[in-house]
C-alpha cells in the first residue's frame, strides 16, 4: 500500500513529463489497479513490456524526485501546516504569546522551502 501511495504522489507531481503512452499504461497499473495481462492486451504489447514500462516509468519518476525534490519538500510543508493548526487551535485556548513567535518561525521556514 504504501509504494502505491508513493507512486501516486510522484505521479501527481511529475506524471506529465511522461509521454502520453506511459501515462496511460502507468495509470492503468497504479490507479486503476489493472493486472498487468490486461493492460498487455489492451496496449497490444506483451505482459513484459508493460513490467518493462512500468519500472521504467517508475525509475524516470523518482529521478525527477531525487533532483527536484518536490515531494519531499511538499510533505514538509504538509507537516509545518499541521503544527501551525495545532498551534493556533493552542493559542485560541490558552492565549500565550509564545505560540505566535512559533507560529511565525514555522512560516519563515515555509516560505524557504
Amino acid at each position: 500500500m504504501e509504494k502505491i501511495v508513493a507512486q501516486g504522489l510522484l505521479y501527481d507531481f511529475y506524471g506529465e513529463l511522461l509521454t502520453e503512452h506511459q501515462r496511460r499504461v502507468y495509470e492503468d497499473v497504479v490507479f486503476n489497479d489493472m493486472s498487468l495481462s490486461e493492460i498487455a492486451e489492451e496496449q497490444g504489447i506483451s505482459r513484459q513490456g508493460v513490467h518493462d514500462l512500468v519500472k521504467r516509468c517508475d525509475k524516470i519518476l523518482s529521478g525527477y524526485e531525487e533532483k527536484l525534490k518536490l515531494v519531499e519538500k511538499f510533505n514538509q510543508t504538509k507537516k509545518m501546516v499541521e503544527e501551525i493548526k495545532e498551534l493556533a487551535g493552542q493559542y485560541k485556548k490558552d492565549g500565550d504569546r509564545s505560540l505566535i513567535d512559533r507560529i511565525e518561525a514555522i512560516s519563515e521556514e515555509i516560505g524557504k522551502l
